[in-house]
C-alpha cells in the first residue's frame, strides 16, 4: 500500500444504556438508546461512506447498538466482535487499529467512552469546518466521529488524523 492511501476510521459511541442490576458488560440499551441507534445508522448511510469492516465491543450495549444501526446501511460490512474494545484506553484502541489489514479502507469502531473520545482527541491533529468545535462540546451516546488518515493502519499513531465530520443525535 502506498503511504498516501487515504483511510477512514468512523468511531461510533454506543447508544444510551440502561442501568439494571447486571454486570457492566451486560448492560442493555435504554429506550432512548434503542431509538437513537437506528438514527445513527441512517446518518452513516447518508454519509456516503462504504464501510469495509466493523469492529464492535463485546459489551451488550455496543452489540445492540450495532444490531439496530446496521440494517439502516445500504450494505452491512463484515463485523468482528472485539473483546479488547471494552474499557479500552486510547492507546489500546490504537493498538487494535494497528492490527487492521491494509485491505480495509473504511473502518467502523463501535465502542465506549472515555476511550472513544480520547482516541479522537489523540488522533486528530486538524479538523474541517466546525467538526472540532462540535466534538469539543462532548462525545455523547450514539455520536459519530469520522477521521481520515493517510498510509497504513500499522502507521496509525497520535496526530495522524483529520476530523472530517462529527454528528450527535441530539445536538
Amino acid at each position: 500500500m502506498s503511504a498516501d492511501t487515504l483511510r477512514r476510521v468512523v468511531i461510533l459511541r454506543h447508544a444510551k444504556s440502561d442501568w439494571p442490576q447486571v454486570d457492566d458488560h451486560e448492560r442493555p440499551l435504554a429506550k432512548r438508546g434503542r431509538k437513537d441507534a437506528p438514527v445513527a445508522g441512517r446518518w452513516l448511510a447518508g454519509s456516503g461512506i462504504t464501510l469495509d469492516l466493523a469492529l464492535c465491543s463485546t459489551a451488550a450495549r455496543c452489540r445492540e447498538t450495532w444490531e439496530l444501526a446496521a440494517p439502516e446501511l445500504p450494505e452491512r460490512p463484515r463485523t468482528s466482535y472485539e473483546e479488547r474494545l471494552y474499557e479500552a484506553s486510547p492507546g489500546e484502541l490504537i493498538a487494535v487499529l494497528n492490527e487492521v489489514s491494509d485491505e480495509v479502507h473504511d473502518l467502523l469502531l463501535i465502542g465506549h467512552n472515555p476511550g472513544a473520545q480520547g482516541l479522537v482527541d489523540l488522533l486528530a491533529s486538524e479538523a474541517e469546518d466546525d467538526a472540532l468545535a462540535r466534538f469539543q462540546r462532548g462525545f455523547p451516546t450514539s455520536a459519530i466521529a469520522v477521521l481520515t488518515l493517510n498510509g497504513s493502519w500499522q502507521g496509525v499513531e497520535p496526530g495522524v488524523g483529520r476530523l472530517v465530520a462529527f454528528w450527535a443525535p441530539h445536538a
